[in-house]
């Protein structure tokens, strides 16, 4: 009796560490891509259990304390000029931050996956007229895109999230589409074509793993360009509207009591979001270097 296809294949993985497996491994050996995620981690947990870890409010306070400094009975961080309690807006502040940074990149991924396959591996008018539209907008700088959408939809938490949304399609469609074409010469999509995998099955059967992964890191390091970006648009006043918390607007309010000596109400917000920005960018690294092969035969 012939054994199935399924059989053999089976005898022929059987040994073999996936290759999923072996990226994971590779990534917990880099220390400091791994702390950097831990650090992401204990943030993201800190900002939704922000309820359980302080019983202040994030947006009203005691006037009578404004301004009070770092070590402060009952407020370790300070007090801000409104009397409101600094570690409780930063608790309930990345929220906010985290939410505008996260989500726009992970809404866009699967739209950008597809027009960089299609665009890529199709090369049909269509796709090239749908890549020359994006170029358009690549030409302009991620930021100042970004502030001018904001501008046009106006302040809020949504519609911040839009902006930067509609601002990272050229970015994220054009590396997916870099490496799609990349990938689509490369001998193991001839051997598919040659042993009768269609268009469809090419595109998300072999294309797609590595163009993913190329995606992923790309998305990585923009999640903590965006912390930075959204903060920023906060912090202009056409991002999320006061009093609602988020580091760029407690960044913004220090900024006004910096000539006066008293800095810990700005500083504090803004290396939050340089530890989150740096840790963003550190586990890019670590995921590009463990998504390389070289790296994983090393390690």
């Amino acid at each position: 009796m012939r054994r199935s296809n399924r059989a053999r294949r089976a005898e022929a993985v059987e040994g073999v560490t996936p290759p999923w497996r072996l990226a994971v491994r590779a990534f917990c050996r880099d220390r400091v891509a791994l702390g950097a995620l831990v650090v992401l981690v204990l943030i993201t947990l800190a900002a939704i259990f922000a309820p359980l870890l302080t019983s202040y409010s994030p947006v009203s306070g005691d006037p009578v304390d404004r301004l009070a400094g770092i070590g402060t009975p009952g407020h370790p961080l300070g007090l801000d000029g409104q009397g409101r309690d600094i570690l409780t807006r930063l608790l309930y502040g990345g929220r906010n931050s985290l939410m505008v940074a996260v989500v726009p990149v992970a809404v866009i991924f699967p739209v950008a996956l597809l027009l960089g396959l299609f665009a890529g591996y199709r090369r049909s008018r269509a796709g090239e007229l749908v890549m020359r539209v994006l170029d358009v907008l690549f030409a302009f700088p991620l930021v100042l895109l970004a502030i001018a959408l904001a501008a046009v939809l106006g302040a809020g938490l949504g519609n911040v999230m839009l902006s930067i949304a509609i601002t990272l399609v050229p970015y994220m469609a054009r590396v997916a589409y870099t490496a799609t074409v990349q990938e689509s010469g490369k001998e193991y999509i001839e051997a598919a074509r040659a042993y009768g995998a269609n268009p469809i099955q090419l595109m998300f059967r072999e294309l797609a793993p590595n163009v993913i992964a190329q995606l992923l890191v790309y998305a990585t390091t923009l999640c903590g360009l965006m912390v930075v970006v959204a903060s920023g648009l906060s912090f202009l006043g056409v991002g999320v509207i006061p009093p609602t918390p988020d580091w760029g607007i407690m960044t913004a309010d220090g900024s006004s009591v910096l000539l006066e000596g008293i800095y810990h109400i700005a500083t504090i917000p803004g290396l939050v979001i340089l530890a989150v920005a740096l840790a963003f960018n550190l586990v890019g690294d670590g995921i590009r270097d463990a998504l390389d092969p070289r790296k994983q035969t090393a390690a």
